[in-house]
């Protein structure tokens, strides 16, 4: 047996051994967020951390987009899956037992009560869809809704998108802010335009932006279709790994 070369590494494996990118990457784990929003949370000169990001989108981890409601700002996303990609390559070229399942949502009790609330400008795609999965991968502990700054109407396409991953939201409504009531535990916005109108909640909310382009301003119907199967498939990963960090109830032991 001969130890393997430099050249044999897994890329994950020195992509991770530094502490800028080990913080970048924690750092967006929850949602999305702007260059220089990650300035701040990394406490590091704006070039150094523009430097490290290219490193992450090189590899796929890291991915930008421009904003819908400014296109002069960029948002910097995580890809959970090519990450989690990456991952399990790691644990199998150590391994072939380390490989694991993976992003499967949690299925078990949560240790209390959670109720999520997840905003959009119309309310009719992407928020909609987010609510049908919460509602289908979600223990019965979490209550979810959804709204909108200016709510419309389900789009069709959202129907027919989400009912091919088993998910019926034909009888879902477009709600507006107005009618949220109560203190959620976590907001999450799902377009750019939502988060810069979002309003203000009271301590203890977590706000989470998880920005995706809206499908429904796609005129070609074929590349629309396309548009709306893609982001309820990203949805359904962030979801799934929004879930399965959720702290779960352990069960009482006399």
């Amino acid at each position: 047996m001969t130890l393997a070369a430099a050249h044999d590494l897994p890329p994950l494996i020195p992509l991770l051994a530094n502490e800028v990118r080990w913080g970048l990457l924690r750092a967006l784990i929850p949602g999305d967020r702007q260059v220089n929003e990650l300035v701040e949370l990394a406490r590091q000169p704006m070039n150094l951390v523009s430097y490290h990001l290219k490193k992450l989108r090189e590899v796929g981890i890291v991915v930008t987009r421009r904003s819908e409601a400014d296109a002069r700002d960029v948002y910097y996303s995580l890809d959970m899956a090519r990450l989690h990609a990456l991952y399990v390559q790691t644990g199998a070229a150590l391994h072939p037992g380390f490989t694991t399942a993976g992003s499967s949502a949690a299925t078990g009790p949560l240790h209390k009560p959670l109720r999520v609330l997840v905003l959009c400008t119309h309310n009719s795609a992407r928020s909609q869809m987010a609510e049908g999965f919460f509602r289908h991968m979600a223990p019965e502990s979490v209550t979810v809704t959804s709204a909108g700054s200016h709510p419309t109407r389900v789009h069709r396409d959202a129907i027919a998108a989400m009912a091919a991953f088993g998910v019926d939201i034909s009888s879902y409504q477009s709600k507006g802010f107005d009618a949220v009531q109560g203190k959620p535990d976590y907001v999450i916005t799902v377009c750019d335009k939502a988060r810069e109108i979002c309003p203000t909640f009271s301590s203890g909310t977590q706000q989470l932006h998880w920005g995706f382009p809206d499908p429904t301003i796609i005129a070609d119907a074929a590349e629309r279709t396309h548009a709306f199967a893609h982001t309820a498939q990203q949805l359904r990963t962030r979801i799934s790994y929004f879930m399965a960090a959720l702290p779960a109830a352990t069960e009482d032991t006399e």
